[in-house]
């Protein structure tokens, strides 16, 4: 029989941890919103107007701009997406599936309302894609004609 590998936190101590993971002005958040504002385009964040309380919300576009975790929002085809914890599966998969769900469905009104949705995902900004990536979100957002107001 293999042994097993410790663990890294004390029972309990994994929940109080995972507690302050905060939901906003995480550090891709604060990238994103960083590199936009120096390329011009201004924006309000954390809208909560619109369902799911989008990231970056642009008017004068019309864009709303989604900034995911790969683990929390169960990114498809992704290595830190895939990794479930191993204690208390259930939970973790029910929960992840749910917030898989509720961003669907979000995306979806938002869309029926006229907003085009754009997910930026946290593997996108890894150092060696990062700028890349942050130039095609700004490409994606201005190269589409203005909405009229």
């Amino acid at each position: 029989m293999a042994a097993r590998k410790p663990e890294k936190y004390q029972r309990g101590t994994r929940s109080y941890t995972m507690s302050h993971i905060r939901g906003k002005d995480t550090s891709i958040e604060r990238i994103v919103r960083s590199f936009l504002f120096s390329k011009g385009l201004r924006f309000r964040k954390n809208d909560k107007r619109y369902p799911g309380h989008p990231d970056v919300v642009l008017p004068k576009y019309h864009t709303i701009v989604f900034i995911n975790g790969c683990f929390w929002h169960m990114h498809e085809h992704c290595p830190k997406a895939a990794r479930i914890p191993k204690s208390n599966v259930e939970f973790w998969t029910a929960k992840l599936t749910r917030n898989r769900d509720r961003d669907a469905r979000q995306h979806a009104e938002l869309e029926a309302m006229g907003w085009r949705v754009i997910v930026v995902w946290e593997c996108e900004l890894a150092k060696k894609t990062r700028d890349e990536r942050l130039e095609r979100l700004y490409h994606q957002i201005v190269d589409v004609p203005a909405a009229k107001t």
